[in-house]
């Protein structure tokens, strides 16, 4: 193969899968409304099946749609007819995904379905196709012409059938106003659900609280701030209240302006204003507030109660960054 053709072959794969997708908004009709409403009524799964190809993009759209509030089962067309068809119960509503709607094992499935009284969609690319004519509800993902050079690879097919699947589940999350604490509650692990979930409180309380009066010397802001390792120290009087912070540069401040520092104490270096962040707030919203503010901590408060110190690193450590 001539290696000049490499570029040209890749932007027409690109090309013919980006027309498939334009062309499915002409099947947004009353069949595609048809199908959210009776997924987003139904109180049963859906049920989400194929066979080749088409089961691995039943697959992916099965995933989607339990991540996003809809619960959904994967049930590929082969094993349905061998046994796992008891998988579907009354109230399931069944997804059958085929291009070409003619497969045998969709030609058994799909009677099958109609019998035990479940309603079936049909996500098919042939609109004369046997699944098609069984189907209660048809979501027609035609495409002209696949992106494979010898036009029968599955590809713009494929595609095509993937993002209905995500119009799909787009649609059942704006019926059933799903927000991102509900995003949440199905994503607790890694980066993505702590930004979600994690709450400022949580990290400041896995730290040191660096704290000093404002009577206190240099020597024991010095102390304090370098054995609580957190750059800062926060001033507070003895009920807690915040009156101010000490960081590094402060001090270092302090050793560029005074000659002698003996007499000093923490009230005379301390910034009066500092960066506070309210416990209960979200981490991810600590972050905005540092790079903000070009700062590295926050002194954390509750009802102006001095209640910990986020770092920047602390960030870092959970993956918000």
């Amino acid at each position: 193969m001539n290696t000049e053709k490499i570029i040209p072959f890749a932007i027409r794969t690109i090309e013919l899968e980006a027309n498939a997708i334009i062309g499915l908004k002409l099947f947004i009709n009353a069949g595609f409304v048809k199908a959210v409403e009776a997924v987003a009524h139904s109180k049963g799964r859906l049920i989400v099946s194929g066979i080749g190809k088409s089961a691995i993009i039943a697959q992916k759209i099965v995933a989607t749609l339990n991540s996003t509030g809809t619960p959904s089962v994967f049930m590929h067309a082969a094993d349905a007819i061998h046994g796992d068809l008891g998988m579907v119960q009354t109230d399931d509503i069944v997804l059958v995904i085929s291009k070409s709607g003619n497969s045998p094992e969709i030609k058994v499935l799909a009677p099958l379905v109609k019998n035990f009284g479940n309603t079936l969609i049909g996500m098919v690319g042939n609109t004369e196709s046997f699944l098609a004519q069984n189907s209660d509800i048809i979501l027609n993902t035609t495409v002209e012409q696949e992106a494979c050079p010898i036009n029968l690879a599955p590809t713009s097919s494929t595609t095509a059938q993937m993002v209905m699947g995500d119009a799909l589940a787009v649609c059942l999350m704006e019926i059933k106003e799903f927000n991102s604490s509900d995003f949440a509650k199905y994503h607790p692990g890694g980066a993505l659900g702590k930004k979600l979930y994690l709450r400022v409180e949580e990290i400041a309380a896995q730290n040191a609280k660096p704290k000093v009066l404002p009577t206190a010397t240099i020597k024991e802001v010095i102390i304090e701030m370098t054995a609580k390792r957190l750059g800062a120290a926060v001033v507070v009087n003895e009920a807690e209240d915040i009156l101010g912070v000490i960081t590094d540069g402060d001090l270092r401040r302090m050793l560029e302006r005074a000659d002698s520092f003996e007499k000093l104490q923490a009230k005379d270096i301390m910034s009066s204003n500092p960066k506070t962040i309210a416990a209960d707030v979200l981490a991810v919203h600590a972050l905005e507030e540092m790079r903000m503010h070009n700062i590295s901590q926050l002194v954390v408060e509750q009802n102006n109660i001095y209640a910990g110190i986020i770092h920047l690193h602390d960030l870092v450590k959970e993956g918000i960054i």
